[in-house]
């Protein structure tokens, strides 16, 4: 596996659709802009910061855990 290369999986579409809440309102309610949840809602990101993940994770309710997972590795 290359070093650019990650196995973490995003699962924030699937909190947003158990939460009933778009795009839209998350960025509303984190100050986030569309692109950048965009991006990690599409599997895209290459890094998240903290203070990102403290702010969805606070609108959504939900821990770090709910958000990522860990593909198995092939």
């Amino acid at each position: 596996m290359a070093s650019s290369e990650h196995r973490i999986v995003s699962r924030l579409g699937e909190v947003l659709d158990e939460r009933q809440m778009t795009l839209t309102e998350l960025s509303h309610a984190t100050g986030l802009t569309m692109a950048n949840l965009s991006i990690l809602k599409n599997g895209h990101a290459k890094a998240v910061r903290f203070s990102s993940l403290t702010l969805i994770c606070d609108a959504l309710k939900c821990t770090p855990a709910d958000l990522l997972d860990i593909a198995p590795r092939r």
